[in-house]
């Protein structure tokens, strides 16, 4: 296993001294010793087709040890095998459970959809939180998920149809364009916006973090703010926007979120979810309600990932 010291040689530099400029050497080391240690499997039941009692019970029968996720009563953490013995099995093949990163599940419980409502999820592949929502909403009410690329676009909607997701409408379109063809016509949206991906950085993939680039974060920024003002514009007055990356740096999340702030009409609202590895977003020379959001870092159990929820305030 690779130490803190080689972890830092092997990562690119500059996003090396970004985490020293953002956080305190002790958080530096934990968020490195994340990045080092293989992550535990973690999956959650598709209540489509399944439930958790069921799931837990077959589990136990094969000897499979797992562990509840303490705020997400769907969701497991498995013990003692990996991802490729899971995907084996019939539940799996069937889609009564899907294979989804913790902190990946936050953003739909974040965004609370109800039954019967019009839930957009802006760049939405490969489904994982498309078909989360649609578990969330009981079935009930009408998804449109959006993918740009056309190969991931068919990867979601195999997704889709696998989980039994059918109030899901898959479509393949420029996120950016969105907001104006779809005006106000959303209770609630979804940007898990495409990042530089240092939440999911391990010491055991070179290709994780080998094209991480100053340059990408920044080209990354102007297609965030793009999307984010095209989700704003999809969604209703006092509807609800949550913003999601797997990405550390600030240029991605809270500069993202204080140009929100200066340019649309949002609010920022305090997110009631208790995860031990998340931190309070930084609002350090930026508006002070920034902080409402919530930073994840890198751990045994979960990947490094930002979540904001913002309102759009109604037009006086």
């Amino acid at each position: 296993m690779a130490t803190i010291l080689e972890m830092k040689k092997r990562l690119p530099k500059e996003f090396v001294n970004n985490l020293y400029e953002m956080f305190t050497p002790g958080t530096v080391d934990n968020i490195l010793k994340g990045m080092i240690e293989k992550r535990y499997t973690t999956l959650r039941v598709n209540t489509l087709k399944y439930n958790i009692q069921d799931l837990m019970k077959y589990f136990k029968e094969i000897n499979i040890k797992f562990e509840r996720v303490l705020w997400y009563k769907d969701g497991l953490i498995i013990k003692n095998v990996n991802e490729k013995y899971i995907q084996k099995l019939d539940i799996y093949k069937k889609g009564y459970i899907y294979i989804q990163s913790l902190p990946s599940m936050v953003p739909p419980l974040i965004l609370n959809p109800k039954e019967g409502e019009k839930i957009l999820d802006v760049t939405a592949a490969p489904g994982s939180k498309t078909t989360q929502i649609a578990n969330l909403m009981n079935g009930k009410g009408y998804i449109l998920a959006n993918e740009l690329d056309k190969m991931r676009y068919e990867k979601l909607k195999y997704n889709v149809e696998l989980q039994g997701a059918n109030i899901v409408e898959v479509i393949n379109n420029r996120g950016e364009k969105l907001g104006e063809k779809y005006q106000e016509k959303f209770d609630k949206v979804l940007l898990d916006t495409p990042c530089s991906g240092e939440g999911r950085f391990t010491a055991y993939d070179v290709q994780s973090y080998k094209v991480w680039s100053i340059k990408k974060v920044n080209e990354l920024a102007k297609l965030q703010k793009k999307l984010i003002r095209s989700a704003y514009m999809a969604l209703k007055p006092q509807g609800i926007l949550v913003y999601s990356t797997c990405t550390l740096n600030k240029q991605e999340n809270e500069y993202i979120l204080n140009w929100a702030l200066e340019n649309l009409n949002v609010e920022m609202l305090e997110i009631d979810l208790q995860l031990k590895e998340a931190i309070k977003a930084s609002n350090e020379n930026l508006d002070k309600n920034i902080n409402k959001a919530i930073k994840i870092l890198p751990s045994k159990n979960t990947e490094g990932f930002f979540v904001a929820k913002l309102r759009k305030k109604t037009i006086d």
